[in-house]
């Protein structure tokens, strides 16, 4: 009942406000599919990907796994995938684009609003897919949204186990991309993931915009691909400020600069009831989406002594 009236919700919004959706900083909508997110359950998140899926003119799967851990018990998780088709038939391998869409359930029980964390993620990752639809790509894109990244990333776990990484050429994975104007990407993935941030890099030169890299980064759904082998980097926006003090707080050590006990802003935001459509800037997920799509590219291109994940 609740998917039911989440989706004529939906429908309503595209049939009588598409307009209204639309301004001139906001060109294509982001904010309010974003603020569709905001939901009282993860059921009703996985619904919202699903119709905006759909908007975008893709055809999504559900895939449902049992997941959940000691503190949940059992549960039932949904990934939700769809893809760029590839034009080349020669090439099996897929370039995959994920980010999780589940929220984090607050100590008094409501769920967070997860703007930040990672709804806007989702949504640059859906429109990395639209800019990428008309690039005539040799690999096939497979964009993953997955389910229960913040209950242990058993949403990307479970996505392996059943699909394995032999036909996986590389992953970008996106996690809180919801304001900010740098670029910060994780360099700690290993050996196979090093033609993968090269190709990160380059984007960030040919656009002149500011990115930092951490040899050290927050974990996200990167670390389960990472562990299992496959080429694949994560990467998230900040301020300039922001992802600065990030850096220092994960790679600085004890000498690096910051007070005593200082926490970067973002961690005071998300999994706290802060997480809410104030803190979203769209020019982010714009931006985030079109640097996904570039990231992308460049992997499509990249032939050379670069084989797929085993």
């Amino acid at each position: 009942m609740l998917f039911r009236s989440v989706a004529v919700i939906a429908a309503l919004l595209c049939a009588v406000a598409p307009a209204a959706a639309q301004t001139a900083e906001d060109p294509t909508g982001l904010r309010v599919k974003v603020a569709a997110f905001v939901q009282p359950t993860n059921e009703a998140r996985t619904q919202v990907v699903v119709d905006l899926v759909r908007a975008a003119g893709f055809e999504p799967e559900i895939e449902t796994f049992e997941g959940g851990n000691d503190r949940t018990g059992p549960m039932t998780g949904r990934n939700v995938t769809f893809t760029v088709e590839g034009t080349d038939t020669d090439l099996t391998s897929e370039i995959l684009l994920t980010a999780h869409y589940d929220a984090v359930k607050l100590r008094d029980g409501s769920l967070s609003h997860g703007v930040v964390d990672n709804a806007a993620s989702v949504v640059a990752a859906i429109r990395a897919a639209e800019l990428l639809r008309s690039q005539h790509l040799g690999h096939t894109v497979r964009v993953i949204l997955l389910d229960q990244e913040e209950l242990g990333l058993i949403g990307a776990r479970k996505w392996i186990e059943a699909h394995g990484l032999t036909n996986v050429r590389a992953v970008v994975n996106s996690d809180v991309a919801g304001y900010g104007d740098t670029l910060m990407y994780g360099q700690n993935n290993g050996d196979q993931s090093a033609f993968v941030t090269r190709a990160v890099r380059e984007v960030c030169a040919e656009r002149a915009i500011p990115c930092v890299g951490f040899p050290v980064y927050p974990p996200s759904d990167d670390r389960a691909f990472s562990a299992a082998g496959a080429p694949v980097v994560s990467l998230g926006f900040q301020d300039h400020v922001g992802a600065h003090q990030m850096w220092l707080a994960f790679n600085g050590g004890e000498t690096n600069g910051l007070a005593e006990g200082f926490v970067p802003q973002v961690f005071r935001l998300i999994h706290s009831n802060e997480d809410t459509m104030e803190r979203l800037d769209p020019a982010t997920v714009e931006l985030a989406g079109a640097v996904y799509a570039e990231v992308i590219r460049k992997l499509d291109g990249i032939t050379a002594n670069t084989p797929p994940a085993r």
